[in-house]
């Protein structure tokens, strides 16, 4: 099973929905499931940016796609989640 697949398979066994990102599967990180908050798919910033790298953009409008397209497109309560994990790299 591919990270959609079992993200899918969670959801389903669990009851609740969530908006998946088209395109950006191999940089989901996991779940984000708080008590009386809504079920979201957390992903890597920098798994993002990686995937946009590799449909040939430049690092500067990699970063531009991402930012307004994709961390700026608000889909209500169960939007998913965009983690900063590349904050700690030189």
């Amino acid at each position: 099973m591919n990270k959609r697949e079992i993200i899918e398979e969670y959801l389903e066994n669990m009851e609740v929905s969530a908006l998946i990102a088209d395109g950006f599967d191999e940089a989901i990180i996991g779940i984000v499931d708080i008590p009386n908050t809504p079920t979201r798919v957390a992903y890597s910033v920098k798994g993002c940016i990686d995937i946009l790298l590799k449909q040939s953009m430049h690092l500067e409008e990699a970063v531009e796609y991402f930012d307004f397209n994709v961390r700026g497109a608000y889909m209500g309560e169960t939007t998913p989640i965009w983690v900063d994990d590349d904050i700690f790299t030189d």
